[in-house]
């Protein structure tokens, strides 16, 4: 159930939603038209839909460890795998649009925090050319989401676990660039702000950053604020479940209010 702060910044996000004839940048009329408005036969889907599906109804007890803010949506460290699906899966249309953003990047580099149970990291991962490295600090759910990768005989994700404040230090080291990154792990002000910091390092123009639940709480709305609003940024995109972030300086600071 939403809570007085997500009604007021759904409220808010209503009132300033635009569509695309109020878009006037050439890079994201393209990008509104060819991601937020692609369409695409659900049948691609249809197996990790399923595994949705499964996961909902699945009455199996697992030990969590601490997941951060968004935990608080469940109480005690015995948790169904039917009530972590319910309350933590990443919605199928938004799956598909962070799928949608790596097709349209050809990204070949990316990585998810906060694995949870591995369906978004299913959609990430959908192109094969596309190598997915996705974070989770609970051993419980890292066990779950393997189990999910293997059944799909997934080759391209590698999964890292334990504290991602530290397996994400060492992870950025790696020169390497990355393409995309989508932040959906402990929904609080000081750990995004932090997190987001090691990733820049391996960023370039090109690279799109997604933060996942940026009106949660009124502290992931200045985390988001505070990001869209930082130097090293361009351009923005607030879909109110979440936020996209550029990094090109040709897109000269442009941000907008869409609805997916």
């Amino acid at each position: 159930m939403a809570n007085f702060h997500q009604v007021k910044a759904y409220a808010r996000h209503w009132l300033t939603v635009v569509d695309q004839h109020s878009i006037h940048s050439p890079f994201f009329f393209d990008f509104y038209k060819k991601v937020i408005r692609h369409e695409e036969d659900d049948s691609a889907f249809t197996e990790i839909e399923k595994l949705r599906t499964n996961l909902i109804s699945n009455q199996t007890e697992i030990t969590v460890e601490d997941l951060g803010a968004g935990s608080k949506k469940l109480s005690g460290t015995k948790r169904k795998l039917a009530d972590i699906a319910a309350t933590s899966l990443t919605p199928p249309s938004y799956a598909r649009l962070y799928h949608n953003i790596i097709r349209y990047q050809e990204a070949k580099n990316v990585i998810e925090l906060g694995t949870s149970l591995g369906v978004t990291t299913l959609y990430l991962a959908k192109d094969e050319e596309c190598q997915v490295t996705t974070f989770e600090g609970s051993h419980a759910l890292a066990d779950v989401a393997q189990t999910n990768f293997e059944y799909f005989d997934k080759k391209n994700i590698d999964l890292i676990e334990g504290n991602i404040h530290t397996t994400l230090s060492e992870f950025v080291q790696n020169p390497a660039k990355i393409n995309f990154v989508l932040m959906d792990a402990h929904h609080q002000y000081e750990p995004t702000l932090h997190f987001f910091d090691l990733i820049m390092r391996r960023l370039n123009e090109k690279s799109i950053v997604v933060l996942d639940d940026i009106h949660w709480s009124e502290e992931m709305e200045r985390a988001w604020i505070e990001l869209k609003n930082s130097q090293l940024v361009y351009g923005s995109i607030d879909l109110f479940r979440c936020g996209i972030l550029f990094f090109d300086p040709a897109l000269n600071g442009q941000h907008y209010v869409w609805s997916l």
